[in-house]
Parts: structure tokens; sequence; C-alpha cells
């Protein structure tokens, strides 16, 4: 709709407008540059959000740096704070485990950018090791 009317602005994910083909434009970010929107901005925003060893960061949204790119997000995922299901839960861990290690190489071909290094680690080391460790996750 937006492509259709003239004059008018909207916002849809990187990944739809690459595969439209959609035009769009360069933002301001926290370091005052103007900043086309890719895989290599959207990853210096990621690199640059901070958090700490025990806690990632919970936004990339208007990161600082060089090249970082302001109008952007991590993907989450909603998990069940409980299940008594133990299969379903070790599934879950090991999907976590897929995602933040082998997964990050397919990122870049769906149009995401892989999560930096550091962060992808700091979050595995957060998961549990053993079942009955997986109640509370």
């Amino acid at each position: 709709m937006v492509q259709k009317t003239p004059n008018s602005i909207g916002y849809v994910e990187l990944v739809y407008a690459i595969q439209h083909q959609l035009s769009f434009g360069s933002v301001r970010n926290a370091s005052g540059e103007f900043i086309h929107s890719d895989l290599q901005a959207l990853a210096i925003a990621a690199k640059n959000a901070g958090g700490s060893p025990s806690q990632p960061p919970a936004s990339i949204t208007n990161a600082t740096g060089k090249g970082a790119y302001p109008i952007a997000t991590f993907t989450w995922l909603l998990l069940p704070q409980q299940t008594d299901d133990s299969a379903k839960r070790m599934a879950l861990v090991e999907l976590l485990r897929w995602v933040l290690t082998a997964g990050q190489k397919e990122s870049s071909a769906l149009g995401y950018a892989p999560l930096p290094r550091d962060l992808a680690e700091r979050v595995l080391h957060s998961l549990p090791n053993s079942p009955e460790l997986l109640q509370d996750f």
C-alpha cells in the first residue's frame, strides 16, 4: 500500500524490502551519521549494543558507534517458563544450542545478521546443561 501511495513513508523489515525491491532511505544514527540499512550495519549495531557478561543487551535500537544502523532489534524467542515434558525441554535447549552455534551460519542467507560471537557465546553459556536444571528454564 505504501508503494502505491504517492509521497508515503512506511516501515518493513529489511529482508522484505530487499526481496520486493523497495526503495529505502538512510537514517541518522546516534553518532550523527546517515546509515543505509544492510547486514553489516545491523551487525555493527548488535556488536556495539553492550550488555554485560551475565546480562546480554536487551536492545540494539539506536546503538552507538560508527556505521551502526539505529532502527534494529534482535529476533526474540518466547519460551514457556515451565513444562512437565522433559523431552520437550531437552528439544528446546538443543534447538537453542543449534540457533546459537551452527544456525548462525544460516543467518546471512536468510537476510539476517548473525549475532556477534561473544553475544551468542554468552547466551549459549546461560543455557542449562542437565535435564534437572531445565525445570525452571
